[in-house]
């Protein structure tokens, strides 16, 4: 077994159908009284319930939260938390506003209650990101992990089929790239393989069931393990990809891990055997790549750049930005190599 470091700051997570109707109580436990609550607009109902159970306690709601964390909307989420004096931050919903309450606590120090809706997995990692003038930057800060995250699978329950779907992918991108991480050790490699098999076995039942609870759970638990597998580990070109095409193209997040993701296994696929033979196990496919394909159509989800927006005349552009900084990767990354990778994911081929 070759040597490793495991460095996984302490969380507290809470799991279970009901589990949100504790939330007021681990505000209390982290001593805050003034709480902001953020949301995006379209899940301004969960923004309110919360505030409803927080009573006196919710200072304001901020349901602002968009795609990708403009710099604009982050620098409105922190001035609406020192107008109330906030000394807490709710973030309930998806990535977006989870990444929100990570933006607002990066410059003020708020913890964060994280009540996640979808399967990002954003939650349960230090991972911070921010869009400026086209330009997405990620960085890592203690600060920003949510010091309680509370996962109740009946608020994913009207999550429709065509986002739960990449929702979950997303989540099984964090498992894929865990497995050849640079710093990729044994607790991780465990995490991510059930991670890939909760939600292989999970998402075919939620697109066709949105109601089954028991697979949103489960679907959820292996969200959970993706996002802490995520949280622990460096990753590689897959997110590379994924964060270069949606800052600087806007393209919606989930839908661009479920499309790219195939295709950046394929890339790695001679580079990393061992993490191949552990991903397929996990979907019961002979391929990695293959698998992850054919699971993202079993699913109905998209397959194509084209399809979710990207225009053919930025693949250059794009290629160039994912290969202009270095970063570890299994294989070494070259211009060529990932305009292929884009090609191939632009078209929706299926990887071979």
């Amino acid at each position: 077994m070759r040597p490793f470091v495991y460095d996984h700051p302490a969380q507290r997570v809470i799991f279970g159908i009901g589990s949100i109707k504790q939330l007021a109580d681990e505000v209390r436990r982290l001593g805050a009284s003034r709480v902001l609550i953020v949301s995006t607009p379209a899940e301004r109902r969960f923004a309110d319930e919360a505030a409803r159970q927080l009573g006196p306690v919710a200072a304001g709601i901020f349901a602002e939260a968009v795609m990708h964390v403009p710099i604009e909307t982050a620098r409105a989420a922190r001035k609406r938390a020192l107008e109330l004096e906030a000394d807490c931050c709710v973030s309930i919903g998806g990535g977006s506003t989870t990444g929100l309450g990570k933006a607002i606590a990066l410059e003020s120090d708020l913890p964060i209650v994280a009540v996640p809706t979808t399967y990002a997995g954003s939650e349960m990692t230090p991972i911070y990101g921010l869009t400026e003038s086209g330009i997405k930057t990620t960085g890592r800060d203690r600060r920003v992990l949510p010091a309680t995250v509370l996962y109740d699978p009946e608020l994913t329950l009207s999550l429709p089929p065509g986002i739960s779907g990449p929702s979950g992918m997303n989540a099984i991108a964090h498992c894929v790239e865990g497995l050849y991480a640079e710093n990729a050790n044994p607790v991780i490699n465990l995490m991510a393989a059930e991670g890939i098999r909760a939600l292989a076995r999970s998402l075919p039942i939620v697109v066709r069931q949105p109601d089954n609870l028991e697979a949103r759970s489960d679907a959820l638990y292996g969200a959970w393990l993706g996002g802490t597998v995520l949280g622990t580990v460096g990753m590689a070109i897959h997110h590379k990809l994924c964060h270069v095409l949606g800052g600087s193209f806007n393209l919606p997040h989930a839908e661009v891990h479920t499309v790219i993701l195939p295709h950046a296994t394929a890339f790695n696929r001679e580079a990393a055997p061992e993490a191949m033979r552990l991903i397929a196990d996990a979907l019961g496919a002979s391929d990695a790549a293959e698998g992850l394909y054919d699971l993202a159509v079993k699913i109905g989800a998209p397959t194509t750049l084209k399809e979710i927006g990207m225009p053919e005349d930025g693949l250059d552009r794009a290629a160039s930005l994912a290969t202009t900084n270095p970063y570890y990767n299994p294989r070494p990354v070259d211009l060529a190599g990932v305009r292929r990778l884009l090609q191939d994911a632009y078209e929706g081929r299926r990887p071979a």
